[in-house]
């Protein structure tokens, strides 16, 4: 039987590099905000990364070197070719006539292994080595740096931007390929949810949007509009013929060591189409609920929510708010072999083991309310409606949820009280919104401070103020602002965490909602009755925290409070 490793925050503390307090720290963290434990470790600046590789080394039973240090012979260097080199961030170290021992970074990149031996036909062994050793040895062994955007666009000369070129025939080394291939991969080594090529009148703007907020990026010049968004279109499968009315896609590209999925669309414009790219990363999409940041009052109240048998519980925010990371969350607590779970989602974001997915297609009427109303006869315990936008598909959920279904949806308003006036403007009878919803959660996304620079600050009153707070109210807590370092490329902030507002349905609540209330009096009757705490006050809580500023409760919340 194969020994069981050692885990590698135990071989940390026994090499003296963290302490038991530091440890049960970084534990938490990566409990609540995913990760491996050595990049938990880095960012908290508890380890280097020389000693979380020496770790991961002893934890693998696998040799460690420094390839910064030493020479290593050009025979060696020339057995693996400079295109193998930075395609897979590896660096041939010792060659004998068995096999050829290379350097890398990941302890769990077998795949790697695998490809390196069948593309060179000799057995391979693998040493570790710490990141920045490895790209310091790659540019100096390969002369290899990594593509400059700007470098890119100097490379493609007029000849090889002629039209009439057929793009889908190209080689993915040509020019225009690799630009493409570059400004998503920046992307996503950036951490950006969303990619937006847009054309101007006389440049293509291309920007990110990292942890909210859209950062512009090395555009291309305007001769080059055609054929970006012509190469968008054919990885997207769209119609490059078509350019007057609204598309949709989707690109599936494999990037470092990963499958990426990016959703498309592109819409019609003054000087060209606006191709906007939503990344989809499954690997922190699903999480679970006590990762989603709810503060304790809320978290009970949200899971008593979820475990009723029947009713609707509503999810509201604007898009990219994390309105379906909660959703999947939700359906990953409830997600058992005795519980059968259908979605219908327009599209499918995430593919999850054990629910039944359904894909809306608009163009043969596959729409949420046909499959809504077709889900039912499949005898569901809980359905998910990917959003209600119409009367139809409202009625046909509520309905659902007053016959024993507990359905979750999503719905675009500002806050949660207006929810329940914006169903009975859809066209809902009152009685059937009061007796069917049994709880409303707004959400926006805020910007965590970076761990790394952030410091403790004395606010100004007027901003305390902002908040409904006073310098007495915060006495004895502290409050940080970022300062701006390398590990949050000057920002201040890295990362985002969600800011909630949820209301549970109550007796007055559903009397008022049956009366036809308005929106300030059913946010009123929840204040009063301790049932729902707004989006300000729960962004208050996270800057007490330490986790967050003023400022960003004040850019995401205000307009909602």
């Amino acid at each position: 039987m194969q020994q069981q490793r050692r885990r590698l925050g135990s071989i940390l503390r026994a090499l003296g590099v963290v302490n038991n307090d530091q440890l049960k720290e970084a534990l938490t963290y990566q409990q609540e905000n995913g990760g491996r434990l050595g990049e938990v470790l880095l960012e908290m600046e508890y380890a280097t990364s020389v000693q979380v590789t020496q770790a991961l080394a002893r934890q693998f039973s696998l040799p460690y070197v420094d390839v910064s240090k030493g020479e290593i012979p050009e025979e060696v260097i020339a057995s693996v070719p400079a295109s193998v080199v930075e395609e897979r961030n590896i660096l041939p170290i010792k060659k004998t006539n068995r096999s050829l021992l290379v350097a890398m970074t990941d302890p769990l990149d077998l795949v790697t292994i695998e490809d390196l031996r069948f593309l060179l036909g000799t057995e391979v062994d693998c040493a570790l080595t710490a990141p920045e050793s490895m790209e310091a040895a790659i540019k100096k062994y390969y002369d290899i740096e990594k593509d400059d955007m700007i470098d890119v666009y100097t490379q493609l000369t007029q000849t090889d931007l002629q039209m009439g070129g057929d793009l889908e025939e190209e080689d993915d080394d040509a020019p225009i390929i690799r630009l493409v291939t570059l400004i998503i991969s920046e992307a996503v080594k950036s951490g950006a949810s969303d990619i937006h090529v847009e054309p101007m009148a006389s440049t293509i703007r291309v920007r990110y949007r990292v942890d909210g907020v859209c950062h512009e990026v090395d555009s291309p010049p305007k001769r080059l509009q055609g054929q970006i968004l012509s190469r968008l279109k054919i990885m997207s499968d769209m119609n490059i013929a078509e350019k007057r009315v609204p598309q949709d896609g989707r690109i599936k590209v494999s990037l470092q060591g990963r499958e990426i999925d990016l959703r498309v669309s592109a819409l019609p414009c003054n000087h060209g189409e606006s191709v906007v790219m939503r990344i989809l990363d499954k690997e922190n999409a699903l999480v679970g609920l006590d990762a989603l940041g709810f503060h304790e009052t809320d978290f009970e109240r949200f899971q008593n929510t979820i475990k009723k048998p029947n009713g609707i519980f509503l999810v509201t925010g604007p898009t990219g708010s994390g309105k379906t990371t909660t959703l999947y969350a939700a359906l990953g607590e409830l997600n058992r072999p005795d519980v059968k779970i259908i979605t219908a989602e327009n599209p499918v974001e995430y593919n999850v083991a054990g629910i039944n997915q359904c894909q809306v297609r608009h163009d043969i009427g596959l729409t949420f309310s046909s499959i809504l109303r077709a889900m039912l006869r499949q005898a569901p315990n809980v359905v998910l409606v990917g959003e209600i936008r119409d009367q139809e598909t409202a009625e046909i959920a509520i309905q659902a949820a007053l016959t024993g279904h507990l359905v979750f949806s999503t719905l675009h308003t500002n806050d949660a009280p207006s929810s329940l006036t914006r169903l009975i403007d859809m066209g809902v009878k009152p009685f059937l919104v009061s007796s069917a919803v049994q709880a409303i959660l707004a959400q926006r996304l805020l910007r965590k401070l970076c761990s790394k620079c952030k410091e403790v600050y004395t606010p100004e009153t007027s901003d305390l103020t902002s908040v409904g707070l006073s310098p007495e109210m915060i006495r004895g807590s502290r409050l940080f602002k970022g300062v701006g370092c390398d590990a949050c490329k000057g920002g201040g902030f890295k990362g985002r965490m969600g800011v909630y507002e949820l209301l549970q349905m109550s007796p007055p609540m559903r009397e008022l909602t049956f009366a036809q209330a308005s929106t300030l009096k059913l946010r009123e009757e929840a204040r009063l009755s301790g049932r729902m705490s707004t989006l300000l006050e729960d962004g208050v809580r996270k800057v007490l925290a330490g986790s967050t500023t003023i400022s960003e409760v004040l850019r995401v919340a205000h307009s909602a409070d």
